[in-house]
Order: C-alpha cells, then structure tokens, then sequence
C-alpha cells in the first residue's frame, strides 16, 4: 500500500512540475523535478526491494519480520522521512519558480528528513539481520511455532 501511493503522489508531483512551470514560464532547474524522482525511487523502488527481499528470503514467513519492533519503527520512520524531505522539496521548489526567497528552514528540515530515512534504513538492516541470526543455546526462536498435540479428553478413544 505505501508503494502504491508513493507512486500515485510521484506521477501527480511530475504533472505539477511540469505544468507549473509551464504556467509561470519557468526555465530553470527547481527542486520539483528532484521530488517526482525522490517519491518514485524512494517510495515505490524502495518498498518493492524491501517486498522481494523479504519474498525471495522468505523473511517474513520464517521470522515474521514485519511484525517485529524495529520492522515497525523502519517503517515509521522511513515515511516521515520521504515526507518531510519530499514537503520540503514542494516548498524549496515552488518558491524558486514563483521567485521568491527561499527561508533558511526549509534546506534544515529537508536535512532532518533525510536524517530520519537513514534512521529508518539503519533499523531495517539491524531488524533483518536480528532476523536471519540463529537462535542462542537456550533462548527461544523466533521461527513459528510446532502446534501442540491437543490432549486426549475423557470418553474418547484416542
């Protein structure tokens, strides 16, 4: 699902570059072009890497990975980060073809986008390497479970 609209806002972020440029008459570069291919790269190629990964290792059958902690923070904050850096790229992109000054916070915030998508990659290597790690003697797997014989009730032959 988060591929399937990071692809969705990455076609609508090309058309609104494209036409709003067209529209002031804008011949430069802008940080607009940069956030249709941020949303398509880091979107949709990046969930569906992590979608085969963990399909082609099977993952997620033996480990259940996506249910863990750390799967769950990467996931958080892998999309702040492509939101708050892609905003900001909107904001950097659409004051430099209006003409306008762009504010000192906007390159800062952008910064801190990117500093929660590498936050959101760190927890993924260390929840899928956590993952693929075989069990210490006597600590419990985190493979699924063997169902339990179900005991034998009075009156019933077994």
């Amino acid at each position: 699902m988060a591929a399937h609209v990071r692809m969705i806002l990455g076609v609508i972020s090309g058309l609104f570059d494209r036409e709003f440029t067209k529209a002031h008459d804008f011949r430069g570069d802008t940080q607009l072009a940069l956030m249709h291919t941020h949303l398509i790269a880091l979107g949709v190629l990046g969930f569906l890497i992590v979608l085969a990964l963990a399909l082609a290792l099977a993952l997620d059958e033996q480990f259940q990975l996506s249910g863990t902690k750390l799967f769950t923070a990467f996931f958080w904050f892998y999309n702040a980060g492509i939101a708050i850096t892609v905003t900001m790229m909107g904001v950097h992109g659409t004051e430099t073809v209006l003409g306008k000054h762009v504010p000192e916070a906007v390159p800062w915030i952008a910064g801190l986008g990117h500093t929660l998508l590498t936050v959101g990659l760190i927890l993924l290597f260390v929840s899928a390497s956590g993952s693929t790690r075989p069990p210490r003697q006597g600590s419990r797997s985190r493979s699924p479970r063997r169902p339990r014989p179900e005991p034998s009730r009075p009156g019933r032959l077994s």
